[in-house]
């Protein structure tokens, strides 16, 4: 039977948009005749009006036209003709209510393009709008493989006469030749029904949870019976147990609430129980009791061992004798270099060997100093004058000369005496430094009172104490003023 003819082989009535182009109303007037249908020059009581759609000439067409009366008169675009050709069938108008198309809006979740158009034509082709609105359309349809789907679900599942559908339902609803939109179904909201009637208790119910109560928390005065926790585990026993299948038959809450109820009765039923197994408190496996974390070990540090500087020893060696020392310069270089690395270096006394461990005896240090004494009272350096010779300290050695002469410069070096010791301990540091400040002390009273520095360490040998001397020298200096006054 051709596609374009009814039940009772008559033809089926078209009308062509008049302002199409001659030949797409040629080529749709050849193929609707070869498909059994028939071209109407006047608009048919029932039959299809082809339009193009989005023009003002189909706009018109559907004011004038568009009646209740005429429910079989459909409004379709001239593409129906080759989609019912491709179909090989007559593409039913199902999209339509109260006849009127039904509004749909095809959602943004549906991102494909060509998706979109075609969802769009098959709409179109079945008696649909596809270009509705969120708000006015009836159907919105939407990706159901997004989140958004969801969203839209809860919030127009509850207005009557909007239904959010897939993409694909309006295939199925092509299929069926019907619109059947997604069903409700009842959704349990939690609570007993009304007539419906609660499990009860039974005694072999209170045995079992009078058992378990009194397995986990055997001594009421340990607390924790009528806590949540207790009933939860209780609950959790079914999953993994097959002897806690009489859980099920009661929720945790109601657990609780029978023995919170009844702990007067309860309670002696769990003593009995507890009497006869006698459990000891805190038994693995009752309620409430964990493994005692493992002890970690306690770090202990490290304490530093300080080790005396060399300016600190000297403090406390000023403090002892009462003398102020001044800035000097062999004092401030033995201060740098003790502040090595490595702790105290004692490089500037790489020329003293004092035995490590061992008091220093003063006299011999003093009698063979390492240093020589500046003369203040020294000739002044003697200068070349005319052609006369240059003075000694200006003649270079012969061995400077060959050298010269070789071009190679002699490099000052000194060769490390094995029998020096490079390391003093702190004491040792402490009696070094003792040594230049008594010296230095001793310089001083010299200067000031006048008199020859043997004089002074003559008498600071014999006593062995500054403060001593110095009063010793001022005296004889007041004593000598005097003899001096008197003449």
């Amino acid at each position: 039977q051709p596609i374009f003819q009814d039940v009772n082989g008559l033809a089926i009535k078209f009308f062509v948009q008049k302002d199409l182009p001659d030949n797409i109303q040629a080529e749709l007037c050849e193929t609707i005749t070869a498909l059994g249908g028939r071209v109407e020059a006047k608009v048919p009581r029932q039959g299809y009006i082809l339009v193009q759609p989005g023009t003002a000439e189909e706009e018109r067409l559907r004011i004038c036209w568009t009646s209740t009366d005429r429910p079989e008169r459909h409004f379709v675009p001239y593409t129906y003709v080759e989609a019912c050709k491709i179909a090989g069938m007559l593409l039913k108008q199902i999209f339509v209510e109260n006849g009127a198309p039904i509004g749909m809006h095809i959602h943004n979740s549906i991102a494909n393009v060509n998706a979109r158009a075609a969802l769009s034509q098959r709409i179109m082709h079945c008696g649909g709008d596809p270009h509705a609105s969120m708000q006015s359309a009836r159907v919105i349809l939407a990706d159901p493989h997004t989140e958004v789907f969801g969203h839209l679900v809860k919030e127009y599942q509850g207005i009557p006469g909007k239904f959010i559908e897939s993409y694909l339902w309006v295939k199925k609803c092509i299929e069926k030749s019907a619109v059947t939109y997604t069903p409700l179904v009842y959704k349990n909201p939690g609570g007993r029904r009304p007539g419906e009637e609660r499990t009860q208790f039974t005694e072999e119910d209170e045995g079992h949870l009078c058992n378990w109560i009194a397995s986990k928390i055997p001594y009421k005065e340990t607390g924790g019976r009528t806590g949540n926790r207790l009933y939860q585990q209780l609950c959790e026993q079914v999953d993994g147990d097959p002897e806690y299948a009489w859980v099920s038959r009661h929720t945790w809450q109601s657990w609780r609430e029978r023995y919170k109820k009844n702990a007067a009765r309860l309670d002696n039923i769990i003593a009995t129980i507890v009497d006869q197994k006698k459990p000891a408190q805190g038994e693995k496996g009752q309620y409430g009791y964990v493994r005692q974390p493992e002890v970690k070990p306690k770090r202990t540090r490290k304490k530093r061992v300080k080790v005396p500087d060399a300016q600190a020893a000297i403090d406390e060696l000023n403090d002892a004798v009462g003398l102020q020392i001044h800035a000097m310069p062999v004092m401030m270089g033995m201060q740098q270099e003790l502040q090595g690395p490595h702790g105290l270096q004692a490089e500037v006394f790489s020329q003293i060997r004092v035995p490590s461990g061992t008091p220093v005896d003063r006299a011999s240090v003093r009698r063979s100093p390492a240093e020589e004494e500046m003369d203040e009272d020294g000739s002044d350096w003697m200068v070349k004058l005319g052609d006369l010779e240059p003075p000694q300290w200006a003649k270079r050695k012969s061995s400077e000369e060959l050298e010269s002469n070789n071009g190679a410069k002699r490099a000052r070096t000194r060769e490390p005496d094995p029998s020096i010791q490079t390391e003093l301990t702190p004491q040792d540091l402490m009696a070094i430094a003792n040594i230049h400040v008594i010296d230095q002390g001793i310089r001083d009273i010299a200067k000031e009172f006048r008199f020859t520095v043997e004089e002074v360490q003559e008498y600071y040998d014999k006593c062995g104490e500054m403060g001593r001397t110095r009063m010793r020298f001022q005296k004889m200096r007041q004593q000598l003023a005097k003899f001096a006054e008197d003449e």
